[in-house]
């Protein structure tokens, strides 16, 4: 390991990975010298985002469950940050941990304030979600203070304002997010309005079907060593709001504002008539992946419509995936199976997504129709560095194979990851290392070698 791999190293949180502060300060001076400016120079006017998150009343945690929970709790804070950035953000981003157990996520994404805002509120609620450990339930209460980064605004500044406005939301009781002028809020979209801009955005073509290209893997050993040779394997579907006013919208706030709309089923269904036109085009034998909802599998209608809209494109059956997560099952599980058991007779593979982000429960490996195991990239991130997160992802790939199930590994962003899953037998991945989401068009590019 040479001298810049250990100072690299020691910038980083050692209990979270994450980088340190002067990483986070640095990242801003690149950015801001890319934009066309020296680097101590200002940063350039509201193209550049920040917010600090952390738990209200944190020392409670210590208290009542001990420092290894407090340490736990903050390792999963980090995660489930760096996820939904992952799954959100379209620009460069980057997460750091600074002071007091706080996070600090910065963005060269230039986007509305009510888009801020609204990021802002769905990462909250996913920090929200109770953290189920051995010692009990812990409750997490997030606070955010958000910032457009000014003109005339340097790093320093950045992180001061921030902290200064952290502090005072801190001493609110019911203020989840603060923006740094004192402003909890900007007149712009409420609730209601969004819901109705929603009902709307599909005929005025609003929302757009990226697709993040997945790769088959092949583990060689031979007299020149061991290689992982890959090929393009096909895509999973991904959807995207852009909203005339707001910006660009993740697939997690686009579906959380259509379930309060009650327009998840007719969503769902746009998603994937686009995603099938668009992979009609496509050589055999590149596969297409659909995520599917609880409501869709809710609907009784969801395996006909679904086969309808399969023979109106001319896609192949046998070249449909559909990805079903542990959050979609538990909510009727019965009807779940007996839906899922009617795709799979139709030649349709499915596949558990996100597993290992869950409670992992094994009865849906006995019971369901599975093909593939797709591992959340929890079970990924740390392989290359702790044995123990190696042992698991080993663990799983036999069990997997044991039941005839091919893994997939999401979330790959470096090349010893992808070496490391390629090793363990996982049959395919998806991850930035490759490829970004792209537009149908760059996809088809893309499959015909172009």
């Amino acid at each position: 390991m040479d001298d810049a791999q250990l100072d690299l190293d020691d910038m980083r949180d050692a209990l979270t990975g994450l980088p340190g502060l002067d990483m986070a300060r640095e990242r801003l001076a690149e950015w801001a010298e890319n934009a066309g400016q020296a680097p101590d120079e200002p940063i350039p006017a509201t193209r550049f985002h920040a917010l600090l998150l952390g738990l209200r009343r944190f020392e409670t945690v210590n208290l009542a469950y001990g420092a290894a929970a407090g340490d736990d709790a903050l390792v999963e804070v980090a995660r489930r940050l760096t996820q939904f950035a992952q799954a959100e953000l379209t620009g460069p981003w980057m997460a750091a941990r600074a002071p007091g157990g706080t996070f600090l996520l910065i963005a060269d994404e230039p986007c509305s304030r009510e888009r801020w805002q609204m990021f802002a509120e769905q990462l909250a609620d996913r920090v929200a979600r109770p953290l189920v450990r051995r010692g009990g339930t812990l409750r997490l209460s997030p606070r955010l203070a958000l910032l457009r980064v000014l003109k005339d605004e340097g790093a320093e500044s950045v992180l001061d304002r921030l902290a200064q406005t952290f502090a005072v939301a801190q001493r609110h009781q019911g203020l989840r997010v603060m923006w740094a002028d004192g402003e909890t809020t900007r007149a712009g979209r409420t609730a209601a309005e969004l819901e109705a801009d929603l009902l709307r955005a599909i005929d005025r073509k609003e929302i757009e079907v990226l697709f993040q290209p997945q790769f088959a893997l092949n583990w060689q050993s031979g007299p020149d060593g061991e290689q992982a040779e890959e090929r393009l394997s096909g895509a999973e579907a991904l959807a995207r709001w852009n909203h005339p006013k707001l910006g660009r919208i993740g697939a997690g706030a686009l579906f959380a504002i259509a379930e309060r709309a009650d327009h998840v089923v007719p969503l769902s269904r746009h998603i994937a008539e686009q995603a099938l036109k668009a992979a009609a085009a496509w050589p055999a034998p590149l596969r297409l992946s659909l995520n599917v909802t609880a409501a869709d599998l809710s609907a009784g209608s969801f395996p006909f419509d679904l086969g309808r809209a399969l023979g109106k494109t001319g896609f192949p059956n046998d070249r449909l995936t559909l990805e079903v997560t542990e959050q979609v099952l538990v909510s009727d599980m019965s009807l779940a199976e007996r839906s899922l058991s009617d795709l799979a007779a139709q030649d349709i593979r499915i596949a558990l997504d996100d597993f290992g982000a869950g409670f992992c429960n094994f009865r849906y490996l006995k019971t369901l129709p599975l093909h593939y195991l797709k591992l959340d990239r929890s079970m990924v991130d740390g392989i290359t560095e702790d044995p123990r997160d190696l042992a698991v992802l080993r663990a799983i790939a036999a069990m997997a194979h044991a039941l005839d199930l091919e893994v997939i590994a999401e979330g790959i962003e470096s090349e010893p990851q992808r070496l490391a899953v390629a090793r363990e037998g996982c049959a395919y991945y998806q991850g930035f290392v490759r490829a970004q989401p792209m537009s149908a068009e760059a996809f088809l590019k893309l499959a015909l070698g172009q």
